[in-house]
């Protein structure tokens, strides 16, 4: 059994960011970062937007000059010139209405919030190496290939004692091999969940402390590619411009579909453009895949002038937590975000603001508010998490979330055609009551699916995912005869249409997770399963996608 001071599950931007403040801080406390990944970086998919005030609140107490680091000019190396937030009618014709966005800045409306001007894009995958790296050399112990399975909580005394690591070395009936190891159990005095969206221990701490949400969590799933492009065609998108499209192919004005979300373009680096689609799992169609309506975003005659001719080279799927301020999971007693020695940061307690269609600066942020109030509670480490709450809100993150914090209920209730408008008036709007994503789904068909199937097997390829092939499967089907008898007749089995890995298919009458090695721990199955019949659980340490520029 081993023992630390400060345990961190997840060495993504907000668990780092913990680590670093506290490690600067409190150079003598041992902390402990443990990451189911292979190596830095491999699990954290989506480049991404980034207000850089959170990278230099993280940075500047321990570097003045941070920004001009080698590290920080090569992260930062493309900053938004250029902001196009479009809407796309049918499959030809986009309109930018960016302008819109000017109006709200100048009415002072929430949607001003949509602006990306002044901001930097940067891959998460480089950044959290980086991050790793800045850890490592301040003395914090930063632990790749280790999955944890669950939380040790002591209900009586209202604390969490320790993380249950997963066992490896079983074959696919869960006997052990030679190479077996026991899955143990790390002690620590404090707790950070900062193991991302629909996080496995944050879940079960979630339910064993007690933990509550004023609404349901809302998800959405993201699909990229990154396409490597020709020197004019990568001149002519230019290195500063940011896309973000709604409209065609999820939602149209009239006949719909009606589904939340949009398009998504973005520089990577030299001759690589990021393309991706990002989907509400609220969506009604059974046989809607993601991957389709990136396929239809791609062949748009706006996005096509720019990729044509291309090869995607990297490809990702992750889930995005969207429920925002009112899908916290708190203390119902305290309002915590988490419980006494336990807080809950990033993407694992849902900070993402989708009106601005970023969450990276508040998970960072939050990073920075558990280092500082861990540093804070030497005395009494079962404050951790009061504390915590409270820097939350002196930073400014609670405050921002509340600005937006019907935004997404809105659009789930109403549909984005008046649910998007409606946001305009903020918390004037009442609070509706919307549904579990998978509580939704229909029989109905998506009416823009393309002439080919997408091919899912290449997409896990270039995702670079693996896992041992004789470990048990980390993905199961509740009741098979719930899949047989009535997902098959009503759905038509939709998690083999909508998995972007292609984990299910039927074998011998009955839909399996019958390619688990493909999972990339996007867990939309487990969200999205209409009968909710579906539970992932921690893999072996070491799985997973390896990305590496997403």
């Amino acid at each position: 059994m081993n023992k630390t001071s400060v345990l961190i599950v997840g060495a993504g931007p907000a668990g780092l960011a913990a680590a670093i403040t506290l490690k600067h801080q409190q150079p003598e406390t041992e902390i402990c970062v443990i990451d189911k990944a292979s190596e830095g970086g491999n699990h954290n998919l989506s480049g991404a937007t980034v207000e850089t005030d959170a990278l230099a609140m993280l940075f500047a107490p321990i570097n003045p000059n941070w920004r001009q680091s080698p590290q920080a000019q090569e992260i930062l190396g493309y900053k938004v010139t250029k902001d196009n937030t479009m809407f796309f009618a049918g499959d030809k014709f986009a309109f930018n209405i960016a302008f819109s966005i000017k109006i709200a800045e100048k009415l002072n409306l929430n949607f001003a919030q949509m602006s990306h001007e002044g901001n930097y894009i940067l891959s998460i995958s480089r950044l959290v190496k980086w991050l790793c790296r800045v850890a490592k050399d301040m003395g914090v112990e930063v632990i790749h290939g280790f999955a944890a399975e669950d939380i040790i909580y002591d209900s009586a005394q209202n604390i969490a004692t320790g993380i249950k690591l997963v066992e490896q070395g079983l074959d696919k009936g869960g006997k052990k091999q030679p190479n077996y190891i026991a899955g143990e159990t790390i002690c620590a005095d404090v707790i950070v969940l900062a193991e991302g969206c629909d996080g496995l221990v944050t879940e079960k701490f979630i339910e064993k402390a007690g933990l509550a949400r004023r609404a349901n969590q809302l998800y959405s799933v993201g699909v990229k590619e990154i396409i490597k492009v020709s020197d004019e065609q990568f001149k002519k998108f230019t290195t500063g411009r940011v896309v973000h499209a709604m409209g065609y192919p999820l939602w149209t004005p009239v006949l719909g579909p009606g589904m939340f979300g949009g398009g998504v373009m973005h520089p990577v680096s030299e001759n690589h453009i990021a393309v991706g689609m990002i989907v509400g799992l609220d969506w009604k169609y059974c046989d809607f895949n993601p991957q389709d309506a990136l396929t239809n975003f791609k062949n748009h005659r706006f996005v096509k002038k720019f990729i044509e001719g291309g090869t995607v080279v990297e490809a990702g799927a992750k889930m995005i937590p969207e429920g925002g301020f009112y899908s916290l999971p708190r203390t119902p007693q305290t309002s915590a975000v988490g419980k006494s020695n336990v807080l809950i940061l990033g993407d694992a307690a849902g900070f993402v603001n989708m009106l601005k269609i970023k969450g990276l600066h508040n998970a960072i942020k939050s990073g920075i508010a558990a280092g500082r109030a861990i540093a804070g509670c030497t005395s009494n480490l079962n404050a951790a998490a009061s504390k915590y709450t409270e820097l939350l809100n002196m930073l400014g993150v609670m405050e921002e979330l509340k600005q937006a914090s019907r935004f997404r209920q809105n659009v789930a209730k109403l549909g984005p055609l008046f649910g998007i408008p409606i946001s305009v008036f903020g918390q004037k709007v009442p609070m509706f009551k919307v549904k579990k994503d998978y509580e939704v789904m229909t029989g109905r068909k998506y009416k823009y699916k393309p002439e080919k199937n997408y091919d899912k097997t290449t997409f896990a390829a270039l995702a670079a995912t693996e896992h041992r092939e004789e470990q048990p499967s980390h993905l199961t089907i509740v009741n098979g005869n719930t899949c047989a008898q009535k997902c098959k007749s009503k759905f038509d089995s939709p998690c083999i249409t909508f998995c972007p890995a292609g984990v299910y298919e039927t074998v011998g009458g009955q839909v399996k997770a019958a390619n688990p090695s493909n999972c990339l721990h996007c867990k939309t199955c487990q969200r999205k399963c209409p009968l909710d019949n579906i539970r992932w659980t921690a893999p072996e340490g070491g799985g997973g996608p390896r990305y590496k520029n997403t």
